[in-house]
């Protein structure tokens, strides 16, 4: 593959001025501001970071474009998740718009914030996805555990959808829940176009967390999805309303420093998404 790449495969930018991002409370201290690219500049530099894939942070087209817009300034920002209305009447149009842009790298489906996920499965959204799979367009899909079983239902219809899920599903940490989310992962894994992202860990523990919490989940993605389908993410700046960025690479860094070897390290940092985004290295 070349030289070694360092990637951090998921994190975001926004300006709050553009009133996009309803899902940030005026009175949280910490995201309520904007986050631009010279904001990540040194945790990148620290962490020998090469670039970043910058993910939507809302559904609406608009920040799309701001992202797309930052990526022709920014060397770092190697890739562009967007959002583009899946069931809308201009969903080919705007992927067609948005793949114009060559920073663009697939787009984000917020299952998260659906009242009733199982809207995945209606004929709407089934027809979208299997364009997708045709097109072979990369999709990040933000879900739930508890919304799972939905993801497991659609992979049967769309087998070989590129897609990666993020946050590992959102295990519940909290409360050191395993049993119903590693069986899904399982069942999710067992599709090889489908990878995992080891990202927005931290703000699904508890506030008093330590490394050990996060253990049995890393390695139960890493069972499941192996070392060439994972991809280290850090979610920043959401991450920081629970710890660093430092504190973020050493959970992953803590956990696999004497199971991984080198090789399968720079696959986790780097180099799986590389591969997945299409990332020309």
């Amino acid at each position: 593959m070349g030289k070694t790449i360092r990637i951090d495969a998921h994190q975001h930018f926004w300006r709050i001025e553009d009133g996009y991002y309803d899902w940030i409370d005026p009175s949280d201290s910490v995201l309520y501001r904007d986050y631009v690219p010279e904001d990540l500049v040194h945790h990148l530099k620290t962490h020998s970071m090469d670039g970043t894939i910058t993910v939507q942070a809302s559904p609406n087209i608009k920040d799309t474009e701001l992202l797309l817009e930052l990526s022709e300034k920014t060397n770092s920002i190697l890739g562009v998740v967007g959002w583009v209305d899946v069931t809308g009447h201009t969903f080919k149009e705007d992927l067609e718009t948005l793949k114009k842009n060559k920073k663009f790298v697939g787009i984000r489906v917020m299952i998260q914030d659906m009242e009733d996920p199982s809207i995945l499965l209606s004929s709407s959204y089934l027809k979208a996805f299997k364009y997708l799979e045709e097109q072979q367009i990369s999709v990040d899909l933000l879900v739930r555990e508890i919304q799972l079983p939905v993801i497991v239902q659609l992979l049967r219809e769309v087998p070989q959808l590129r897609a990666v899920i993020d946050h590992l599903g959102k295990p519940t940490i909290a409360k050191a829940q395993l049993d119903t989310w590693e069986d899904q992962l399982q069942e999710i894994a067992s599709y090889s176009t489908v990878y995992c992202k080891l990202s927005g860990l931290v703000t699904e523990a508890k506030v008093e967390w330590k490394i050990g919490d996060f253990k049995p989940y890393l390695q139960r993605a890493y069972d499941a999805f192996g070392p060439n389908r994972l991809m280290f993410g850090s979610d920043w700046p959401v991450c920081l309303v629970a710890a660093t960025y430092d504190e973020v690479v050493e959970i992953i860094d803590s956990t696999f420093e004497d199971k991984l070897s080198e090789e399968d390290k720079h696959k986790l940092f780097g180099e799986n998404a590389a591969r997945f985004y299409r990332i020309d290295i």
